[in-house]
């Protein structure tokens, strides 16, 4: 079983949905950020979302947008991302790491490349947001068979006759997309999310993370009361562009960590 795989089956053994936390890699730079993702699954993080930056975001709000922009400029690169996952992986063989980005710089990069260096690095998925399944020959399929999960998005938008093109080729987990719009943008509703996650879980068994819209505790409770586990990215990424140290960023992860993990208890 894969990491991901190994990690929702532990949490469902122990009646908890998963927590999730997003940052971006390089933000404010590479030293911090390592830091701060070392300290991640102290803070109860089940998996990491680790973004990897680039000029054009098209899925992501301001302050996401604005943290790459601060890691690029910082000269934050893919393979610099690669590098901090293999450097986390020497002290932390079991946690998930997800990287988040866009196909341009995998592209550039390579393909096959990409892929073997995510692979050797530590990195157990991938959610490339501007790859629909029409185009899962140029990255999902490779990266399938090469062991690494390939996680779509589903959103309030992804109706009965989209909802079967995404499933077939997705692994590890569905990332649902809670409100209509890019990342920290609006509150994501539970009530309306939970009808549309039994609409998802009707046509598949893998876990489903809701995502965007999520930034408190209470809320990360919330939606975990209905899903599988809760992302939190804008609100973390917040607190890092404010300069909040280390420590008061992985606080602010652990409180939101336990509302999540309180949810199903």
């Amino acid at each position: 079983m894969s990491r991901i795989a190994n990690k929702f089956a532990d949490l469902k053994s122990k009646g908890q949905s998963a927590f999730v936390s997003y940052i971006m890699a390089g933000d404010p730079n590479y030293d911090t950020t390592l830091e701060i993702v070392k300290g991640l699954p102290g803070a109860g993080v089940d998996i990491i979302e680790l973004g990897a930056p680039f000029t054009d975001p098209m899925a992501d709000g301001s302050t996401i947008q604005l943290a790459g922009q601060r890691a690029l400029a910082g000269g934050m690169t893919l393979n610099k991302t690669l590098k901090m996952v293999a450097s986390f992986r020497e002290t932390d063989n079991e946690t998930p790491i997800v990287l988040m980005g866009y196909y341009n710089p995998i592209y550039s990069h390579g393909v096959d490349k990409f892929i073997k260096d995510a692979k050797d690095a530590g990195v157990d998925g991938l959610i490339v947001v501007d790859l629909p399944p029409e185009e899962d020959e140029e990255l999902c399929i490779p990266a399938k068979n090469m062991g690494l999960d390939f996680i779509r998005l589903a959103t309030p938008t992804t109706d009965i006759k989209r909802l079967p093109k995404l499933i077939p080729n997705t692994s590890g987990f569905i990332y649902y997309v809670a409100v209509t719009g890019v990342t920290g943008a609006g509150s994501a509703n539970a009530a309306d999310v939970g009808i549309e996650i039994k609409r998802i879980k009707e046509s598949t068994d893998l876990p489903i993370v809701v995502g965007f819209g999520i930034n408190t505790p209470e809320a990360a409770h919330d939606m975990a009361l209905h899903a599988d586990g809760a992302v939190v990215g804008s609100a973390i990424v917040s607190k890092i562009a404010a300069g909040e140290s280390v420590e008061s960023v992985l606080s602010f992860v652990k409180s939101l960590a336990d509302g999540a993990h309180s949810a199903k208890n």
